[in-house]
């Protein structure tokens, strides 16, 4: 099961609004200023899927993780089950791209396709969704805050996603909580690795 969460976290928008950091709980704040990442994780009614939001501060500016979370180079770095990613098409105007992303969670399974198109607002929001392939129902949404002035950055990550084959119950919900803050750790390195 390792990597669906982290396709899901660097491939796919959120089921609805995301609060602000601003309006994160404070066990939450305490978890972050700490330098630690804040977590929740639920099944979903139908078992197969599951739903997950995660925040972590990060010492580098929202322009800098905006180009960590978006650079296909660095999906494999950060997401060792990510084996490809590929921009299919860009607008013209660098607010939607269509992405490719091939996955192998373990030796046992086959490897995964899955196409998503990103909505993009620079260095605030990134939103995602499934459209094609392997992993079809999927959504979410990385948000940036800039902190300290813009020396430093809130990241807000949302996911839903369905397994895209029969699973325990919970599977991809226990995933997601190994996962994700793996994934944002990484993501905290490249950054933070990039600023310097």
């Amino acid at each position: 099961m390792r990597g669906q969460a982290l396709v899901v976290a660097f491939v796919m928008l959120a089921t609805s609004p995301v609060a602000s950091a601003r309006e994160a709980r404070p066990d939450w704040l305490r978890r972050i200023e700490s330098g630690d990442v804040a977590l929740e994780a639920h099944t979903d009614s139908s078992g197969r899927g599951g739903q997950v939001r995660a925040m972590i501060d990060i010492a580098a500016p929202p322009q800098v993780v905006w180009a960590a979370i978006l650079d296909c180079e660095r999906a494999a770095r950060m997401t060792p089950s990510v084996k490809r990613c590929t921009v299919l098409s860009r607008d013209p105007s660098g607010r939607t791209e269509l992405r490719e992303h091939v996955v192998k969670w373990s030796f046992l399974l086959p490897a995964l396709h899955s196409t998503s198109r990103l909505t993009l607002e620079p260095y605030r929001r990134i939103g995602f969704r499934c459209e094609a392939g392997d992993i079809k129902d999927c959504e979410g949404q990385w948000l940036l805050e800039p902190l300290g002035g813009g020396r430093a950055t809130r990241v807000t990550y949302e996911n839903r996603a369905t397994a895209p084959f029969g699973l325990p119950n919970g599977v991809t919900t226990m995933a997601m909580r190994r996962d994700v803050p793996a994934a944002l750790r990484a993501l905290r390195r490249e950054s933070v690795a990039a600023a310097r």
